[in-house]
């Protein structure tokens, strides 16, 4: 209760300027919260993937390894799955096909994360804009006034203006951190991605050719 006292003042007394970092924040959290939850629905184990297909393709079990896609949904396994849907047409139609799954999968795990970096740079921005103009404020109040009210009237400008500035490093803060760590994250899906479809491509290959061999 003291520490949201606290947070509740040091607001207060940043004036008009606290209101746009706060919505910057709002913003930033919301897309943090969207992007982690969806790319951790999308994660699969892809050593276990790879070897269930691999049993399943090496088997000349086509249906078996597309009803392993299917059965766990997700950016990979639908990529991979418009791949094996086309496993009795040539190669280039095969990776022509997962090629194209993933042209509508792959935009929607890179969604919305590059706006965190934006965010996170407006909102240090937005500190220092509260920041020169709580200093100017400051300054501008103490002419004319009486000497007694002076010192009152310069600590509450400074704190203004000190407020707006530790806000907005904060949400910046926030945002570039988050950005960093959902790229990564997001990062880390792509090179499995582009690996599991290599994988498949190459055991859809070597198929045929045991086949026909």
């Amino acid at each position: 209760m003291i520490v949201l006292k606290m947070l509740a003042d040091a607001f207060h007394e940043g004036g008009w300027g606290m209101w746009p970092i706060l919505f910057l924040l709002m913003i930033t959290v919301s897309i943090v919260i969207e992007r982690a939850v969806f790319l951790r629905r999308s994660v699969i184990d892809k050593e276990k993937l790879v070897a269930l297909l691999r049993s399943q393709i090496s088997a000349g079990n086509i249906q078996g390894a597309i009803k392993v896609c299917s059965g766990n949904s997700t950016p990979l396994t639908r990529i991979v799955q418009s791949g094996l849907m086309r496993a009795n047409r040539s190669d280039e139609e095969i990776n022509s096909a997962m090629e194209e799954a993933g042209l509508r999968e792959l935009p929607m795990l890179e969604k919305r994360t590059g706006y965190l970096a934006m965010l996170g740079n407006l909102a240090t921005l937005a500190g220092l804009l509260g920041t020169i103009t709580g200093l100017i404020k400051a300054f501008a109040g103490v002419a004319g006034v009486d000497p007694s009210q002076k010192a009152t009237l310069l600590s509450k400008g400074i704190s203004e203006a000190m407020n707006c500035t530790a806000f907005g490093l904060t949400t910046g803060i926030i945002g570039l951190a988050a950005f960093a760590w959902l790229n990564g994250k997001t990062q880390n899906a792509l090179d499995d991605i582009a690996e599991v479809k290599k994988n498949v491509s190459n055991l859809l290959f070597q198929a045929k050719a045991a086949l026909h061999g």
